[in-house]
């Protein structure tokens, strides 16, 4: 395959992605009332936005200098140059997505009252799709573009891995930032609207509720599509640079020269958008059935579209079939964990949970704690059993390829995920604006669906984050030429194991600081909300008007200041310990030993911990939904009350610290990748 097929298949993609934005834009956007509320939301995530986009813009210019001046070999400078561009192409996604989430959401509303449940489905879903189509897109744009450009050159691989660094560092601010953005608004309005003040969500007395709605976009478009979009990219990068490390030989057994396997991860990402868009399209056909429905075989017919043209492809190409044999464990591992997911988040266990609520707080803890460690055991072995299997296809280019694999449809994978705050925020500006049961119902069976589909979109992130890593680790042991990596060597073996219990220790200070942050944000959110509560005269009689600006720029600044130390932490890790470890010693390579012992513990260590706190946050949200339709007392009774405090605890599980280990370690990685030549 020619390669500038993969960068003009992204430009197709973007102006796809522009016709559909093109296409809401047109829709009506409301008046009165409806407008201001929309507008509100739509202002304050552009707050968030630049806010970001400047405190990034600090960090690039100081890392990519760094990487200009310092790195080692020729290639310096154009890893330089790819860093930015993957913080320019990262950030650009995140805008997009985040400027047509805030434009979607009262078209949907507006489209529930008018139009009804079909047409409010197709507006938020392509709202999410230019989100979906962007992040693809822009990857391929990225990583296509370098590769045409550099193919000739030996050090591609190097050079790209300033991109998906640049990429890294987006999803840091992004992911982490929005995270506690996000929840420091949800637990204020939360407590002190719901417990508190005994008036339901998205009352519009309540001056949390407008920052509450912004974070549902800053978390879950912004924070979610950067998360995903460096998973994509380190995934690539990862099985390049794999490639291009691998054997005559090797490559001899594959039915393909090493140029060739170094080219494929980009062609199967260019076949998954195609496939991207058909799933897209399935999904507008299908919206006149139920949304969950409709939304299921988007995504599972997008996968199984991939699956069977990895086949097609190989054929075409002429290279051996256990190539898509691994790219179809990838496939299948991210069907698998996504269904675990939804029934821990929707399932059974959701229902256990609410009713251990009629026994009071603790017993909602103790159950949500419960199922959220339960949750981590399938998708665990599912990973293990990928990696094993695709490891038996083709070698650990065949781990690489999994990755690429289960990353491949990510185009309708953000598209769903994105869906979910679309549809979150049409049903407060239905809510604020007072539209009635009719609109209400139908943006709460949306919401409802988007519940489900984002703690599905966190769960596949979580497995795409760390099949990546697990590539990026693996060639980072390639590259770093380890001259002795023999376990019969006490010194290695002591190294390892130090590094090892270094790695371990890195996800659970990384959850205590993001914790601490959105308890810390959402403690001077709540004084602000009690504040207003308590001095705006008639405002809980619904006279007086709340300052919501004022809670939004409450969160921006708990954002941007206290994820600081998790970005610290993340970039910081593989270097105190790479060139710490070579400073005391002797040897030349103890210090690359030390911090592959570092990167393995930090692996195991952030998948476990992602999964068990997004999957027990999501349980404990849809308890307390579950409760709120009526079941076991429903609103504002005592099985409500516990529940809403076991959803509080989760919101910051779910949408704060769980994701961010899946930023943690991939940044953590891709660091060490670039590097490694220094060790």
């Amino acid at each position: 395959m020619n390669p500038v097929i993969t960068p003009i298949a992204g430009l197709v993609g973007l102006g796809i992605a522009f016709l559909i934005l093109a296409t809401i834009l047109k829709r009506p956007g409301g008046d009165g009332k409806v407008k201001e509320i929309a507008d509100k939301i739509h202002k304050g995530a552009m707050v968030f936005m630049r806010r970001e986009f400047v405190l990034i813009s600090l960090f690039a210019i100081i890392i990519g200098g760094l990487l200009f001046f310092f790195q080692k070999g020729e290639y310096g400078k154009q890893q330089s140059l790819a860093f930015f561009l993957g913080c320019l192409a990262s950030s650009f996604s995140g805008f997009v997505g985040m400027f047509t989430a805030t434009k979607s959401n009262v078209r949907t509303t507006i489209a529930a009252r008018d139009s009804g449940q079909a047409d409010a489905l197709s507006v938020a879903f392509f709202g999410g799709s230019v989100m979906g189509l962007t992040v693809a897109s822009m990857g391929l744009i990225g990583l296509g573009g370098l590769y045409f450009f550099y193919k000739d050159n030996h050090a591609v691989a190097e050079i790209m891995e300033g991109f998906a660094m640049g990429a890294s560092l987006v999803a840091l601010f992004y992911r982490v930032g929005g995270g506690i953005f996000t929840k420091a608004a949800d637990v204020g309005a939360d407590l002190v609207g719901k417990v508190e003040a005994g008036i339901p969500e998205d009352d519009p007395r309540n001056p949390g509720v407008i920052a509450d709605n912004v974070g549902d976009n800053v978390g879950d478009v912004a924070g979610m599509g950067s998360d995903i979009f460096e998973s994509y990219c380190g995934a690539q990068i990862a099985t390049i640079a794999i490639a291009g490390a691998i054997a005559a030989n090797a490559a001899e057994a594959l039915g393909a020269s090493r140029e060739q396997l170094m080219q494929l991860p980009l062609a199967l990402t260019t076949m998954g958008l195609l496939c991207s868009i058909l799933g897209i399209l399935l999904v507008k056909i299908m919206s006149a059935k139920d949304p969950a429905s409709a939304l299921r075989i988007g995504t599972i017919g997008a996968a199984i579209i991939f699956i069977a043209g990895s086949f097609g492809l190989c054929k075409f190409l002429g290279v051996s079939n256990h190539i898509a044999a691994a790219v179809l464990c990838g496939a299948v591992g991210g069907i698998i964990i996504g269904l675990v997911t939804e029934y821990y988040t929707g399932g059974k266990p959701v229902r256990d949970i609410a009713k251990s609520g009629e026994t009071g707080v603790a017993t909602v803890m103790i159950s949500g704690l419960s199922v959220g460690l339960k949750s981590v055991a399938i998708p665990l072995l599912t990973l293990a059993a990928t990696i094993f299997v695709s490891y038996e296809f083709a070698g650990l280019y065949g781990v690489g390829l999994a990755a690429v694999g289960m990353l491949g449809t990510v185009g309708i994978t953000m598209a769903i995920d994105a869906y979910g705050p679309v549809a979150d925020n049409a049903g407060g500006i239905a809510e604020m604006s007072a539209m009635g049961p009719e609109t209400r119902k139908i943006t709460d069976g949306l919401d409802a669906v988007g519940n489900t589909t984002a703690a599905i979109g966190k769960g596949f992130a979580i497995g795409a984050a760390g099949l990546a890593a697990l590539a990026l680790i693996t060639a980072f042991i390639q590259k770093a030429h380890i001259a002795n990596f023999d376990f019969k060597d006490e010194a290695v073996l002591r190294t390892f194991f130090v590094g090892l219990f270094i790695g371990g220790v890195i996800p659970f200070l990384n959850g205590a600081i993001t914790m601490d942050a959105v308890g810390k944000a959402a403690f001077e959110m709540i004084n602000e909300i009690r504040r207003q509560f308590r001095e705006i005269p008639g405002l809980l009689e619904g006279t007086g008007e709340p300052d919501s600006e004022k809670c939004v720029d409450i969160a921006t600044r708990a954002a941007t200041k206290r994820m600081i130390m998790p970005a610290v932490l993340a970039v910081g890790t593989p270097i105190a310990v790479g060139f710490g470890f070579n400073a005391i010693s002797d040897s030349s390579s103890i210090g690359a030993i030390a911090l592959t012992g570092t990167l393995c513990g930090s692996l195991l260590g952030c998948i476990l911990m992602a999964l068990f706190m997004s999957n027990a946050g999501g349980a404990w949200d849809n308890a307390k939904k579950y409760v709120e339709e009526g079941h076991h007392g429903g609103k504002n009774s005592e099985t409500h009350k516990g529940c809403v405090v076991g959803d509080t605890v989760g919101d910051p599980f779910k949408d704060t610290s769980g994701p961010s280990m899946n930023i943690l370690i991939n940044v953590m990685a891709i660091v060490s990748l670039v590097i490694a030549p220094l060790l």
